[in-house]
């Protein structure tokens, strides 16, 4: 079994949550993971302009001192995103990170964003997947020595949960990489619950979407599946419509995340912040209420049993009421089905194992 090292957000005035946080990367030994002066890439989602459910820069603030303290240059990075919004290109990218608190003077160390401008700046990985033989990660965290994934543990609306393996799989893939990962998803509008407000047009990055007679539709040979309008839609008017089995986009996911780690398997750590677990990607420009309490911080050096562990502490909370999730659901049932019924969140993690990314079983260690 893996070993997951867990505390909760409980602090006293002698041992504040930023201790915690360094206890978690003590305890992963992040110090025997660094040489001195590699350059040490701390993963992380800056958010989307509008959106509070991203993790609070003084966190990584506590990251970027431990990888100091090991002898290792640190520099926060993320990837340009598929769909139009504050992230699409690194300047847009830069400028949101910094507005959402993450400058220098905040968290101690530069930003990169690791894709280049406009997202094309990428090295060709070799994986042995069952779908992909090929993957193009971003060139500044595949250059880099070793690596730091810092994670908002939340729903998502393709792969279930988007919690370590979609930061590594999806995030730290070029536009190209996560064009191969979304194809295969295409948005169908339900003209029964469409108004026609339009709300859903502004969002497609290639403008796929039309509003003609008040009802949308999209055009299957323009869109690339990047999901933006399913969230966006303020009538849940647009569905997934699966072009191929839908285990495969969380497959391909797994599969980047291979690509991502090939080379720093042993040199990568992970912490995962399972708080404001909101319903949806940090990737709108909004969030919605959280689905369950706070729960608390977690990390190892098992991506897969990190996320393990995190999904079973949320399923074994109650939901809050008024949230997403309609029906109070008690200690145990399933919230990710909840949300989104129709996706199997488990696949995902029983093919990192099959890929030897790590354990779905596991060991809880409470500091």
């Amino acid at each position: 079994m893996s070993t997951v090292y867990f505390t909760d957000f409980r602090a006293t005035p002698k041992r504040s949550i930023l201790d915690k946080v360094g206890d978690l990367l003590n305890r992963v030994k992040l110090n025997t993971k660094i040489r001195k002066n590699d350059l040490v890439a701390i993963k992380l989602h800056f958010g989307e302009m509008g959106n509070t459910a991203y993790l609070r820069p003084i966190f990584l603030r506590v990251v970027a001192d431990k990888v100091k303290s090991a002898g290792g240059r640190s520099f926060l990075t993320d990837t340009n995103t598929l769909y139009k919004g504050s992230r699409s290109d690194s300047v847009d990218h830069l400028t949101t990170a910094v507005l959402n608190g993450f400058d220098y003077s905040c968290v101690g160390c530069p930003i990169v964003i690791a894709d280049g401008l406009r997202g094309g700046s990428g090295i060709k990985v070799p994986v042995k997947g069952e779908i992909l033989k090929e993957t193009s990660i971003a060139k500044d965290i595949a250059d880099a020595d070793a690596m730091v994934v810092v994670t908002h543990f939340k729903a998502h609306e393709l792969s279930g949960f988007g919690g370590t393996l979609k930061n590594i799989g999806m995030g730290c893939a070029t536009r190209e990489g996560k064009l191969v990962q979304h194809s295969g998803v295409a948005p169908q509008v339900n003209a029964r619950t469409c108004i026609g407000c339009k709300t859903c047009v502004p969002y497609c990055p290639v403008e796929a979407i039309s509003v003609k007679d008040k009802k949308a539709s999209i055009n299957a040979k323009k869109c690339i599946g990047c999901g933006e309008c399913i969230i966006i839609c303020p009538t849940k008017a647009i569905e997934v419509q699966w072009q191929q089995p839908a285990d495969v986009f969380q497959k391909k996911m797994v599969e980047y995340a291979c690509g991502a780690l090939k080379g720093k398997e042993k040199k990568s750590v992970f912490l995962s912040f399972v708080m404001q677990v909101s319903p949806a990607c940090d990737c709108y420009p909004h969030n919605d209420a959280p689905i369950v309490k706070d729960v608390g911080i977690l990390g190892s050096i098992d991506p897969v049993a990190i996320d393990a562990a995190a999904c079973d502490l949320v399923n074994n909370e109650e939901s809050v009421p008024g949230t997403a999730i309609k029906v109070r659901l008690k200690k145990g049932e399933d919230k990710w089905r909840a949300i989104y019924p129709s996706i199997d969140w488990n696949i995902q993690l029983d093919h990192a194992v099959k890929m030897g990314l790590g354990e779905r079983e596991y060991t809880i260690v409470k500091i």
